[in-house]
Parts: C-alpha cells; sequence; structure tokens
C-alpha cells in the first residue's frame, strides 16, 4: 500500500502497549559473527529455544540472511522442539539482528486496524553496517499490504521534512497516550540521531506518529549500553499506571547514581489524570563482564508475549527476585528466565531481538 496522507494520529492510530494481543512476533535469525565475537557458536541455539518457547503462544516471523538458510534453520528449530507450522521464513538480507530497533513499530485504531511506522533506522549513529536493516520495516509493509507513514517533521533548518530516526528500543508506551524514553538517547549530541530536532520537535511526531499524549523524559540508560541510553534496559510500562524501574543500591556502581535520579523523575511524574505512577523497583545482577568490558545487562529488558514474559536471566541471586517481581505484576503470563550472560555479550538481550505486531483487534480498554 502506499503512504498515507493523514497523520496516524489523524486517523485515531496509537501505539498499543506490548502486553496487548499479539498477531505475531518478528525476529532475524543471528547471522553475523561480529555481534558476538568468540562466541556466536551458542546464539542461534538461544534463539532457537526462544522461537520455541514463542511459536507454543503466538506466531512468528522470522527472517533468514539467505534462501538457503532456511533449510539449516528449519532444521535447527525442529531439533529444539519449535512448532514449525507457527513459524514463517522471509529470506531477507540484514546487517544485524536486532528486530527491536531495526523494525517497524505498529500502530492500531480504535477499530482494530493494524498500521506500520517505517522510522529511519541508522546503526544508533554508532555503526556503519545498517543500510540492510534500515529496509526492513518496507519489506513488512510490503507482505503484510499494511498502511504505513514514514514519520517526518518540518525543523527550523531547512525547507525539507526531517525523516525521524528512531529505534523501538529507545520508546516504551502503556498503550494509554503515555511514552517513555531518555534525554541521554534521542537529546543528546553524543550519537545524535536527528541534529537540529528538539525535545519539543521529537514529542510532535510522537504524538502524531503513535498517539502520544504524554512523554516522560528520563536522564540516562545504565554502564555498557552501545545505543547510548536506551529505556527498554532501565523502565519499562507493565500496566497503563504501573512502571518496572531498574535500581542499583552499591553506590559505588556507575549505575546507582543515573538509575536513583531515573527513579526520582518517575515517582515525580503524573498520569495524563494527574495520578501518580505506582513505580516498582526492579534489581539489576551483579556486573556482568566479558574480555574486561561491562555488558548491558538488565532485567528491564524483558519481553511481553501472549501468555508469557521473557526474562534475560545472568546466573545471578536477582535472577529469582526479578523473575518473581514480573511475575507479581504479570499474574496471567508464564515468566521465564532465559540464559542471557552469551546474549548479551552483543550488547542486546531478550526485548532488543524481538518486535511484536499486534493483533488486528479492537482494544480492550
Amino acid at each position: 500500500m502506499t503512504e498515507e496522507k493523514k497523520t496516524p494520529r489523524e486517523l485515531g492510530y496509537l501505539m498499543p502497549a506490548e502486553w496487548e494481543p499479539h498477531e505475531a512476533t518478528w525476529l532475524v535469525w543471528p547471522h553475523n559473527p561480529t555481534d558476538w565475537p568468540g562466541k556466536f557458536q551458542s546464539i542461534p541455539w538461544l534463539y532457537a529455544e526462544i522461537v520455541r518457547l514463542l511459536a507454543a503462544r503466538e506466531r512468528v516471523h522470522l527472517i533468514v540472511s539467505h534462501p538457503s538458510s532456511k533449510q539449516r534453520v528449519a532444521s535447527m528449530l525442529g531439533r529444539a522442539g519449535a512448532n514449525l507450522d507457527r513459524v514463517a521464513f522471509h529470506p531477507w538480507p540484514t546487517d544485524r539482528g536486532w528486530t527491536r530497533d531495526s523494525g517497524p513499530i505498529f500502530v492500531r485504531n480504535a477499530h482494530g486496524q493494524v498500521a506500520i511506522t517505517d522510522w529511519r533506522f541508522n546503526g544508533w549513529a554508532r555503526y556503519d553496517d545498517w543500510r540492510l536493516d534500515n529496509k526492513l520495516p518496507g519489506r513488512i509493509r510490503k507482505l503484510l499490504g499494511l498502511p504505513s507513514w514514514r514519520p517526518s517533521i518540518q525543523s527550523h533548518d531547512g525547507p525539507n521534512p526531517h525523516f525521524v530516526v528512531l529505534e523501538g528500543g529507545s520508546i516504551d508506551v502503556n498503550g494509554a497516550g503515555s511514552l517513555l524514553s531518555t534525554e541521554e538517547c534521542l537529546l543528546s549530541a553524543v550519537q545524535q540521531r536527528n541534529p537540529g530536532l528538539r525535545r519539543a520537535h521529537l514529542e510532535r511526531v510522537f504524538h502524531d506518529y503513535l498517539g502520544i499524549d504524554q512523554a516522560i523524559w528520563l536522564n540516562r540508560g545504565i554502564a555498557g549500553d552501545d545505543t547510548h541510553g536506551h529505556i527498554d534496559d532501565i523502565a519499562r510500562f507493565v500496566a497503563p499506571d504501573t512502571i518496572v524501574a531498574a535500581v542499583e543500591p552499591d553506590a559505588r556502581d556507575p549505575n546507582h547514581a543515573p538509575l536513583a535520579e531515573n527513579l526520582s523523575r518517575l515517582k515525580s511524574a503524573r498520569t495524563a489524570a494527574g495520578r501518580q505512577f505506582t513505580v516498582v523497583e526492579l534489581p539489576l545482577p551483579r556486573p556482568v563482564v566479558f574480555r574486561g568490558q561491562r555488558l548491558p545487562a538488565s532485567y528491564a529488558n524483558f519481553y511481553i508475549a501472549n501468555g508469557l514474559v521473557l526474562v534475560p536471566a545472568f546466573h545471578d541471586p536477582n535472577d529469582r527476585a526479578a523473575c518473581n517481581i514480573l511475575a507479581q505484576l504479570f499474574p496471567g503470563r508464564d515468566v521465564i528466565g532465559v540464559h542471557s550472560v552469551d546474549l548479551i555479550w552483543g550488547l542486546g538481550a531478550v526485548h532488543c531481538m524481538t518486535q511484536q505486531q499486534p493483533a488486528a483487534l479492537p482494544s480492550n480498554k
């Protein structure tokens, strides 16, 4: 379908919360060894286990790097016990496998119709290998035949519209018009995604293309995060008025001060109705270090699927505490820890590798 003329907001679309019903989950099968140097051999088997868990609950769209890869990947999934009847393979070339950031962000209107927002992706304004990934939303739009938009805004710097760079991991929404993000990621001059755009510009784009009425800005992300402050490592909506926030009680740890400031901001924030959010503290694991590098290990990088929450696990005593906290917040879902000590060497975890496609059903709000 061609791009729509009116904005999603004008047509009643907004970004649903992750816990709302899914049609499917999208993933890119891992194929770039440079993402996990020295550990790549274990990663496909980890992905196979995640696909197995997801395919038991919903459809999985799996992007493989080449048509010849399908048989090999299907064989691995079969050996892992995945339900292959619920896995669709798409032989599309990609640079890397972090579908949360390079894939489309879906929106849905009150009539249950789903559409796509196709944001620019530029490798987190850090890496050079991103041009194939930037084509992913267009490929998915063409496959699904959905209405789509390329979010843009007119800035003061020139006569042409600016097509906005945005990664899915840099935002989180409650499905009721509120959004979380960080100043470090979207407003800093470091790894600057959108030169010339200020806070007001971004809030206007969120309003027009994601149906957002309120943006809640936290300050900084966690140590080791190569995205420079993605929200999905530090704070997540788990209900329209409830947020989990990563905390680090050890004052000697570099995460202590920024996470304490973020917690303070969340406690001061208000819902659209003027009430305080319920803020639930979520611990971090002890520092995960490989080859002398601090890695961005966080339980906040969980993924919510139909009847399921997948939580990164790090062979740490806090694995159990984090899963118990999330189990209390999602009583109708199985909360499962996913081994992520190897996965996090790629500087991403379960949320980073997945992207939800909401079900084309009326929203139950």
